[in-house]
């Protein structure tokens, strides 16, 4: 158990480090372009500058710039949820090698061999996950530049929006109830399907470990994620608060309910957005 502690220390501390790294450049991004201000649009609501070129800006540039800062945004939100399931998946990895070593009778240099791939089989499972999610951050900027253009040009699109988006915070509260977010996240808890399925230290299927967990995240989070979109990708509070219910729904103890309480709330908070949209559209006599 002692020989143990070490390497993880050692993942944990690289860990801690990398989420107040990723965290503080998320902070400062987030703050420059918040104090850019963002673009009045018609109903009342602000665009964020976070779909738009910059002076002089290519679009190609500005999509390499908003997939760099989704990605750090990504590692920032996900790694709380995430550092237990790779922790998980190393212990499961320690065990089948101890395991080995005891058939084999293999030597204590092959012991410390062992321990030393379980730094590159981390790093090629957290790979594989935020390369899931960074394709789903390649996928979201082309189409909210899209509907952002075509809210600039359509004002009578762009007074929509406020009631939209509490129709898609109702809709993303109503997928918190359904088999569909279930499933993903019990893929999501069990992580260590890494623990149930029959782990292999190689690196190629560590890799495929890897997107599987991104492909069971990026679905179980689509709802969250979704709202954080239209309510502000730029906004610190709304992603304090989504992966504050990303974290508790993964690593309660009774994730189910967690995750259908969460879905309530956001219920709620749809239905008064759109009576807040309505009621501000609604002509006054």
């Amino acid at each position: 158990m002692t020989s143990d502690r070490p390497p993880q220390r050692a993942f944990l501390g690289v860990s801690a480090l990398l989420f107040a790294a990723s965290a503080t450049v998320t902070i400062g991004w987030c703050t420059s372009m918040s104090a850019m201000g963002g673009m009045p649009m018609p109903g009342g609501w602000t665009m964020s500058m976070a779909w738009m070129r910059m002076p002089g800006q290519t679009w190609l540039g500005a999509a390499a710039s908003f997939l760099g800062m989704w990605v750090v945004m990504m590692v920032a939100m996900m790694l709380p949820s995430l550092v237990p399931m790779l922790r998980r998946y190393r212990q499961a990895v320690g065990r089948e090698a101890t395991s080995a070593k005891a058939t084999a009778s293999c030597a204590e240099a092959t012991r410390r061999r062992d321990e030393a791939r379980l730094g590159p089989l981390t790093a090629i499972a957290g790979a594989g996950y935020f390369f899931v999610w960074t394709l789903f951050g390649m996928a979201v900027f082309p189409l909210g530049a899209a509907l952002a253009t075509m809210e600039m040009q359509q004002p009578a699109l762009a007074r929509a929006v406020p009631t939209a988006t509490g129709v898609v915070v109702l809709i993303a509260g109503a997928l918190q109830f359904s088999a569909w977010k279930a499933h993903h996240l019990a893929g999501c808890r069990e992580a260590s399907a890494f623990a149930r399925a029959e782990v292999s230290a190689s690196f190629g299927e560590t890799w495929r470990h890897g997107l599987r967990l991104g492909l069971h995240c990026s679905s179980c989070c689509a709802g969250l994620m979704a709202i954080l979109l239209v309510v502000g990708v730029m906004d610190l509070r709304a992603m304090a608060v989504v992966t504050a219910a990303i974290t508790v729904e993964r690593l309660a103890p009774a994730g189910d309910r967690v995750a259908r309480t969460i879905g309530a709330i956001v219920v709620v908070a749809g239905l008064f957005l759109i009576a807040r949209a309505v009621g501000l559209a609604t002509p006054q006599p």
